[in-house]
Protein backbone atom coordinates (compact mmCIF):
# COMPACT_ATOMS: atom_id res chain seq x y z
CA UNK A 1 0.00 0.00 0.00
CA UNK A 2 3.05 2.28 -0.10
CA UNK A 3 2.00 5.66 -1.47
CA UNK A 4 3.98 7.33 -4.24
CA UNK A 5 2.99 10.90 -3.49
CA UNK A 6 1.96 12.05 -0.02
CA UNK A 7 -0.52 14.80 -0.86
CA UNK A 8 -2.85 12.30 -2.53
CA UNK A 9 -3.95 11.04 0.89
CA UNK A 10 -5.34 14.46 1.73
CA UNK A 11 -7.22 14.57 -1.57
CA UNK A 12 -8.61 11.06 -1.12
CA UNK A 13 -9.85 11.71 2.41
CA UNK A 14 -11.06 15.16 1.39
CA UNK A 15 -13.10 13.69 -1.48
CA UNK A 16 -14.96 11.31 0.82
CA UNK A 17 -15.58 14.04 3.41
CA UNK A 18 -16.75 16.45 0.70
CA UNK A 19 -19.28 13.92 -0.60
CA UNK A 20 -20.64 13.34 2.91
CA UNK A 21 -20.87 17.09 3.49
CA UNK A 22 -22.68 17.50 0.16
CA UNK A 23 -25.25 14.86 1.13
CA UNK A 24 -25.79 16.53 4.51
CA UNK A 25 -26.17 19.91 2.78
CA UNK A 26 -28.83 18.56 0.41
CA UNK A 27 -30.81 17.26 3.38
CA UNK A 28 -30.26 20.48 5.33
CA UNK A 29 -31.32 22.87 2.55
CA UNK A 30 -34.46 20.85 1.93
CA UNK A 31 -37.17 21.70 -0.58
CA UNK A 32 -35.70 24.98 -1.82
CA UNK A 33 -34.55 26.42 -5.13
CA UNK A 34 -31.25 27.20 -3.39
CA UNK A 35 -30.52 23.55 -4.07
CA UNK A 36 -29.57 24.51 -7.63
CA UNK A 37 -26.47 26.32 -6.36
CA UNK A 38 -25.58 23.25 -4.37
CA UNK A 39 -26.14 21.11 -7.48
CA UNK A 40 -23.63 23.22 -9.42
CA UNK A 41 -21.10 22.81 -6.61
CA UNK A 42 -21.62 19.05 -6.61
CA UNK A 43 -21.01 19.00 -10.37
CA UNK A 44 -17.63 20.67 -9.78
CA UNK A 45 -16.88 18.24 -6.93
CA UNK A 46 -17.66 15.22 -9.11
CA UNK A 47 -15.29 16.48 -11.79
CA UNK A 48 -12.48 17.00 -9.30
CA UNK A 49 -13.01 13.46 -7.98
CA UNK A 50 -12.96 12.18 -11.57
CA UNK A 51 -9.56 13.87 -12.03
CA UNK A 52 -8.32 12.03 -8.95
CA UNK A 53 -9.68 8.76 -10.33
CA UNK A 54 -7.81 9.47 -13.57
CA UNK A 55 -4.55 9.72 -11.58
CA UNK A 56 -5.25 6.46 -9.75
CA UNK A 57 -6.04 4.66 -13.00
CA UNK A 58 -2.64 5.78 -14.32
CA UNK A 59 -0.93 4.20 -11.28
CA UNK A 60 0.10 7.61 -9.95
CA UNK A 61 -1.09 7.32 -6.35
CA UNK A 62 0.19 3.98 -5.01
CA UNK A 63 3.11 1.76 -5.93
CA UNK A 64 0.69 -1.18 -5.81
CA UNK A 65 -1.36 -1.72 -8.94
CA UNK A 66 -4.06 -3.43 -6.86
CA UNK A 67 -4.44 -0.40 -4.60
CA UNK A 68 -4.65 1.92 -7.59
CA UNK A 69 -7.31 -0.30 -9.18
CA UNK A 70 -9.48 -0.34 -6.07
CA UNK A 71 -9.04 3.36 -5.54
CA UNK A 72 -10.19 3.95 -9.12
CA UNK A 73 -13.18 1.68 -8.62
CA UNK A 74 -14.30 3.56 -5.53
CA UNK A 75 -13.67 7.01 -6.98
CA UNK A 76 -15.05 6.37 -10.47
CA UNK A 77 -17.88 3.91 -9.88
CA UNK A 78 -19.01 4.59 -6.32
CA UNK A 79 -18.47 8.37 -6.04
CA UNK A 80 -18.72 9.69 -9.62
CA UNK A 81 -20.88 7.05 -11.29
CA UNK A 82 -18.62 6.13 -14.22
CA UNK A 83 -17.35 2.64 -15.01
CA UNK A 84 -13.64 2.27 -14.35
CA UNK A 85 -13.42 -0.74 -16.68
CA UNK A 86 -15.07 1.18 -19.53
CA UNK A 87 -12.83 4.19 -19.03
CA UNK A 88 -9.64 2.13 -18.70
CA UNK A 89 -10.14 0.32 -22.01
CA UNK A 90 -11.08 3.52 -23.84
CA UNK A 91 -8.30 5.62 -22.35
CA UNK A 92 -5.62 3.00 -22.92
CA UNK A 93 -6.36 3.04 -26.66
CA UNK A 94 -6.20 6.82 -26.65
CA UNK A 95 -2.81 6.96 -24.94
CA UNK A 96 -1.33 4.36 -27.28
CA UNK A 97 -2.39 6.23 -30.43
CA UNK A 98 -3.59 9.78 -29.69
CA UNK A 99 -5.45 11.42 -32.57
CA UNK A 100 -4.90 8.43 -34.85
CA UNK A 101 -7.84 7.97 -37.17
CA UNK A 102 -9.65 4.67 -36.74
CA UNK A 103 -7.80 3.87 -33.51
CA UNK A 104 -8.27 6.69 -30.99
CA UNK A 105 -11.85 6.48 -29.62
CA UNK A 106 -11.70 10.11 -28.49
CA UNK A 107 -11.95 11.30 -32.12
CA UNK A 108 -14.68 8.86 -33.06
CA UNK A 109 -17.87 10.33 -31.62
CA UNK A 110 -21.37 10.00 -33.10
CA UNK A 111 -22.28 13.71 -33.12
CA UNK A 112 -19.08 15.73 -33.63
CA UNK A 113 -16.84 15.14 -36.66
CA UNK A 114 -13.12 15.49 -35.99
CA UNK A 115 -11.53 14.59 -39.33
CA UNK A 116 -12.13 15.40 -42.98
CA UNK A 117 -12.57 11.68 -43.70
CA UNK A 118 -15.36 11.45 -41.12
CA UNK A 119 -16.97 14.54 -42.62
CA UNK A 120 -16.96 12.98 -46.10
CA UNK A 121 -18.55 9.80 -44.74
CA UNK A 122 -21.25 11.52 -42.69
CA UNK A 123 -22.15 14.52 -44.83
CA UNK A 124 -25.65 14.51 -46.29
CA UNK A 125 -28.40 17.08 -46.69
CA UNK A 126 -29.54 16.55 -43.08
CA UNK A 127 -26.11 16.88 -41.44
CA UNK A 128 -24.44 19.47 -43.70
CA UNK A 129 -25.91 22.51 -41.91
CA UNK A 130 -24.85 21.28 -38.48
CA UNK A 131 -21.38 20.17 -39.54
CA UNK A 132 -20.57 23.60 -40.96
CA UNK A 133 -21.30 25.07 -37.51
CA UNK A 134 -20.34 22.17 -35.26
CA UNK A 135 -17.51 24.14 -33.65
CA UNK A 136 -20.02 26.60 -32.21
CA UNK A 137 -22.23 23.74 -31.00
CA UNK A 138 -19.34 21.82 -29.38
CA UNK A 139 -19.36 23.56 -26.01
CA UNK A 140 -23.18 23.77 -25.66
CA UNK A 141 -23.29 20.04 -26.38
CA UNK A 142 -21.02 19.47 -23.38
CA UNK A 143 -24.02 20.32 -21.18
CA UNK A 144 -25.39 16.83 -21.93
CA UNK A 145 -21.96 15.15 -21.79
CA UNK A 146 -22.44 14.22 -18.13
CA UNK A 147 -25.60 12.26 -18.88
CA UNK A 148 -23.93 10.61 -21.88
CA UNK A 149 -20.94 9.52 -19.78
CA UNK A 150 -23.20 7.87 -17.19
CA UNK A 151 -25.31 6.12 -19.83
CA UNK A 152 -22.39 4.97 -22.01
CA UNK A 153 -20.30 3.58 -19.16
CA UNK A 154 -23.28 1.83 -17.57
CA UNK A 155 -24.26 0.29 -20.89
CA UNK A 156 -20.70 -1.01 -21.29
CA UNK A 157 -20.76 -2.74 -17.90
CA UNK A 158 -24.14 -4.32 -18.62
CA UNK A 159 -23.08 -5.53 -22.07
CA UNK A 160 -21.56 -8.90 -22.92
CA UNK A 161 -18.14 -7.38 -23.51
CA UNK A 162 -15.48 -8.49 -21.01
CA UNK A 163 -15.24 -6.32 -17.89
CA UNK A 164 -12.96 -7.12 -14.98
CA UNK A 165 -14.79 -7.18 -11.61
CA UNK A 166 -18.14 -6.77 -13.37
CA UNK A 167 -20.16 -7.60 -10.25
CA UNK A 168 -18.38 -4.98 -8.16
CA UNK A 169 -18.68 -2.37 -10.88
CA UNK A 170 -22.42 -2.97 -11.27
CA UNK A 171 -22.94 -2.86 -7.50
CA UNK A 172 -21.01 0.38 -7.06
CA UNK A 173 -22.73 2.01 -10.06
CA UNK A 174 -26.17 0.97 -8.82
CA UNK A 175 -25.51 2.52 -5.41
CA UNK A 176 -24.11 5.71 -6.93
CA UNK A 177 -26.83 6.22 -9.53
CA UNK A 178 -29.89 5.14 -7.54
CA UNK A 179 -29.10 6.55 -4.09
CA UNK A 180 -28.89 10.20 -5.25
CA UNK A 181 -32.16 9.78 -7.16
CA UNK A 182 -33.89 8.53 -4.04
CA UNK A 183 -32.35 11.29 -1.92
CA UNK A 184 -33.33 14.26 -4.10
CA UNK A 185 -36.88 13.03 -4.68
CA UNK A 186 -37.35 12.42 -0.96
CA UNK A 187 -35.97 15.84 0.01
CA UNK A 188 -37.40 17.98 -2.82
CA UNK A 189 -40.53 18.31 -4.88
CA UNK A 190 -40.39 16.47 -8.23
CA UNK A 191 -39.79 19.69 -10.21
CA UNK A 192 -36.93 20.82 -7.97
CA UNK A 193 -35.45 17.32 -7.96
CA UNK A 194 -35.39 17.17 -11.76
CA UNK A 195 -33.90 20.66 -11.95
CA UNK A 196 -31.25 19.70 -9.36
CA UNK A 197 -30.21 16.63 -11.35
CA UNK A 198 -30.17 18.59 -14.62
CA UNK A 199 -27.89 21.30 -13.20
CA UNK A 200 -25.52 18.80 -11.58
CA UNK A 201 -25.19 16.77 -14.78
CA UNK A 202 -24.80 19.89 -16.94
CA UNK A 203 -22.01 21.34 -14.79
CA UNK A 204 -20.27 17.97 -14.50
CA UNK A 205 -20.38 17.32 -18.24
CA UNK A 206 -19.35 20.83 -19.23
CA UNK A 207 -16.46 20.93 -16.75
CA UNK A 208 -15.21 17.51 -17.83
CA UNK A 209 -15.46 18.27 -21.54
CA UNK A 210 -13.96 21.75 -21.24
CA UNK A 211 -10.98 20.26 -19.38
CA UNK A 212 -10.31 17.47 -21.88
CA UNK A 213 -11.06 19.43 -25.09
CA UNK A 214 -7.84 21.54 -25.15
CA UNK A 215 -5.63 18.46 -24.86
CA UNK A 216 -5.81 17.12 -28.44
CA UNK A 217 -8.70 18.71 -30.35
CA UNK A 218 -7.36 20.72 -33.26
CA UNK A 219 -3.95 19.06 -33.12
CA UNK A 220 -2.54 16.91 -35.98
CA UNK A 221 -4.60 13.88 -37.02
CA UNK A 222 -2.53 10.77 -37.74
CA UNK A 223 -3.74 8.70 -40.74
CA UNK A 224 -4.23 4.97 -40.00
CA UNK A 225 -1.37 3.91 -42.29
CA UNK A 226 1.27 6.23 -40.78
CA UNK A 227 3.70 5.08 -38.07
CA UNK A 228 5.39 7.66 -35.85
CA UNK A 229 8.03 7.30 -33.16
CA UNK A 230 6.86 7.51 -29.55
CA UNK A 231 8.17 11.00 -28.80
CA UNK A 232 6.70 12.61 -31.91
CA UNK A 233 3.43 10.68 -31.63
CA UNK A 234 2.79 11.90 -28.10
CA UNK A 235 4.13 15.46 -28.39
CA UNK A 236 2.87 16.49 -31.84
CA UNK A 237 -0.71 15.48 -31.07
CA UNK A 238 -0.86 17.06 -27.58
CA UNK A 239 -1.31 20.63 -26.41
CA UNK A 240 -0.43 22.19 -23.06
CA UNK A 241 -2.48 24.96 -21.46
CA UNK A 242 -0.41 27.71 -19.89
CA UNK A 243 -1.04 28.95 -16.37
CA UNK A 244 0.24 28.47 -12.85
CA UNK A 245 -0.66 26.15 -10.00
CA UNK A 246 -4.26 27.36 -10.06
CA UNK A 247 -4.61 26.01 -13.60
CA UNK A 248 -3.13 22.70 -12.42
CA UNK A 249 -5.88 22.44 -9.81
CA UNK A 250 -8.67 23.62 -12.10
CA UNK A 251 -7.78 21.11 -14.84
CA UNK A 252 -6.55 18.30 -12.61
CA UNK A 253 -3.11 18.32 -14.22
CA UNK A 254 -4.57 17.79 -17.70
CA UNK A 255 -3.20 21.19 -18.70
CA UNK A 256 0.26 19.57 -18.85
CA UNK A 257 -0.86 17.09 -21.47
CA UNK A 258 2.46 16.73 -23.30
CA UNK A 259 4.27 15.63 -20.14
CA UNK A 260 1.35 13.43 -19.09
CA UNK A 261 1.45 11.54 -22.39
CA UNK A 262 5.20 11.07 -22.17
CA UNK A 263 5.10 9.99 -18.51
CA UNK A 264 1.54 8.73 -17.86
CA UNK A 265 2.37 7.17 -14.47
CA UNK A 266 4.13 10.28 -13.15
CA UNK A 267 2.09 11.93 -10.33
CA UNK A 268 0.41 14.98 -11.82
CA UNK A 269 1.98 17.44 -9.30
CA UNK A 270 5.40 16.51 -10.71
CA UNK A 271 4.55 17.20 -14.36
CA UNK A 272 5.28 20.91 -13.99
CA UNK A 273 8.75 20.10 -12.66
CA UNK A 274 9.76 18.13 -15.76
CA UNK A 275 8.11 20.48 -18.28
CA UNK A 276 11.21 22.69 -18.80
CA UNK A 277 13.35 19.61 -19.52
CA UNK A 278 10.78 18.25 -21.99
CA UNK A 279 10.46 21.62 -23.70
CA UNK A 280 14.24 21.90 -24.08
CA UNK A 281 14.57 18.32 -25.35
CA UNK A 282 11.86 18.84 -27.97
CA UNK A 283 13.49 22.05 -29.18
CA UNK A 284 16.84 20.28 -29.45
CA UNK A 285 15.37 17.48 -31.58
CA UNK A 286 13.07 19.64 -33.70
CA UNK A 287 9.78 18.31 -32.30
CA UNK A 288 7.07 20.98 -32.09
CA UNK A 289 6.00 21.57 -28.47
CA UNK A 290 2.62 23.30 -28.36
CA UNK A 291 1.31 25.37 -25.45
CA UNK A 292 -1.15 28.26 -25.29
CA UNK A 293 -3.71 29.91 -23.03
CA UNK A 294 -6.98 28.17 -22.22
CA UNK A 295 -9.13 30.67 -24.14
CA UNK A 296 -6.88 30.52 -27.18
CA UNK A 297 -7.02 26.72 -27.15
CA UNK A 298 -10.83 26.88 -27.11
CA UNK A 299 -10.68 29.17 -30.15
CA UNK A 300 -8.47 26.66 -31.96
CA UNK A 301 -10.91 23.84 -31.15
CA UNK A 302 -13.92 25.79 -32.45
CA UNK A 303 -12.14 26.89 -35.63
CA UNK A 304 -10.82 23.39 -36.34
CA UNK A 305 -14.22 21.74 -35.95
CA UNK A 306 -15.89 24.32 -38.20
CA UNK A 307 -13.21 23.89 -40.85
CA UNK A 308 -13.57 20.11 -40.75
CA UNK A 309 -17.32 20.47 -41.12
CA UNK A 310 -16.82 22.74 -44.10
CA UNK A 311 -14.67 20.12 -45.78
CA UNK A 312 -11.32 21.88 -45.35
CA UNK A 313 -8.41 19.44 -45.52
CA UNK A 314 -6.39 19.14 -42.32
CA UNK A 315 -3.46 21.50 -42.86
CA UNK A 316 -1.65 19.92 -39.92
CA UNK A 317 -1.87 16.42 -41.29
CA UNK A 318 -0.27 17.01 -44.68
CA UNK A 319 3.23 17.89 -43.36
CA UNK A 320 2.90 15.09 -40.84
CA UNK A 321 2.15 12.55 -43.54
CA UNK A 322 4.96 13.84 -45.77
CA UNK A 323 7.44 13.51 -42.91
CA UNK A 324 6.52 10.08 -41.56
CA UNK A 325 5.01 8.14 -44.44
Amino acid sequence: MRRRYGHYWARLVGSVVAVLVAVAAVVGVGDSWWQLLLAAGIGVLMTQIAFLGHDAAHRQIFASGRWNDWTSLVLANLLVGLSYGWWQGKHTKHHANPNKRGVDPDIDLPVITFTSAQADERRNRFTAWFMKRQGWFFFPLLLIEGLDLHVTSTRRVLSREPVKRRGIEITFLAIRLLAPLALVFLVMSPLKAVAFLAVELAVFGFYMGASFAPNHKGMPIVPPDVSIDFLSRQVLTSRNVTGGRLMDVAMGGLNLQVEHHLFPSMPSPNLRKVAPTVREYCAKHGVTYTEMSLLRSYGVVIRHLNEVGLGVRDTWTCPLVAQYR
